[in-house]
């Protein structure tokens, strides 16, 4: 009875051994495994980071030319005004001086 119950123990203990060694190995997995998606997530947002600055970047450009055109719109608008008023003038000016 003796030997068997020492036996009985041995294996248990090696039993036991066996797990602790599975655990370590599906520890290790679990570890590369979460290190490889914690990579993979700060991959994402580094991207989606730099994808925002483009986009940014890109609208505040937009921005800057549509104001750049709509100013020499606004001068060649003015130019064109200041131009006609003359124009005008010099031809009222005319007429008065046909008048007299």
């Amino acid at each position: 009875m003796k030997t068997s119950t020492t036996m009985i123990l041995a294996a248990a203990v090696l039993a036991l051994g066996a797990c602790n060694k599975k655990s370590t190995t599906n520890n290790e997995a679990s570890q590369i495994q979460a290190n490889a998606e914690n990579q993979a997530e700060n991959v994402t947002a580094a991207g989606e980071n730099e994808a925002a600055n483009i986009m940014n970047s890109a609208e505040n450009k937009a921005s800057a030319i549509k104001n750049e055109t709509k100013n020499e719109a606004a001068e060649i608008k003015n130019e064109g005004a200041n131009k006609a008023a003359a124009v005008k003038n010099s031809a009222s000016n005319t007429t008065e001086n046909k008048s007299k």
